[in-house]
């Protein structure tokens, strides 16, 4: 058996005043293109999930979001064919700015019960059932 790297993205639920989550939508070009997904990104390296949340939110939503407004909430461990993904996935309610789509094709406010008409990559899938229990 051979080991395959391990990746480490970090990814946000951010929860609206209506208990609405956003999903956003990969854009072509891209892997798993058109599948809905939480946003976030790849940690670099030397960089803390949530030091990567703040950065990608801002470069892709354009929000300002404060370390102490991330809330680690459950992670997904997936294997795809070529790497195995690790994936924090935190909760945020606060943030400052306007969301705005600067990457995605489309964004969605989804409440949880409505995430499964969403098609979403394997690893963010399972994480649909964690959220609905609490929202």
């Amino acid at each position: 058996m051979s080991a395959k790297p391990i990746l480490l993205v970090a990814a946000c639920a951010l929860v609206d005043a209506d208990g609405r989550v956003l999903l956003c939508q990969r854009p072509e070009g891209k892997q798993l293109a058109g599948l809905w997904e939480f946003p976030g990104g790849k940690v670099e390296a030397g960089e803390t999930p949530e030091a990567c949340l703040i950065r990608e939110l801002q470069e892709e939503l354009g929000i300002t979001v404060a370390q102490a407004c991330l809330a680690p909430f459950v992670f997904a461990s997936h294997e795809y064919e070529s790497f195995h993904l690790l994936m924090p996935l935190y909760l945020c309610r606060r943030w400052e700015g306007q969301v705005t789509r600067h990457e995605h094709a489309a964004m969605a406010w989804v409440k949880p019960t409505k995430m499964g008409d969403y098609p979403m990559p394997p690893a963010d899938a399972p994480l649909v059932a964690w959220l609905r229990d609490l929202l």
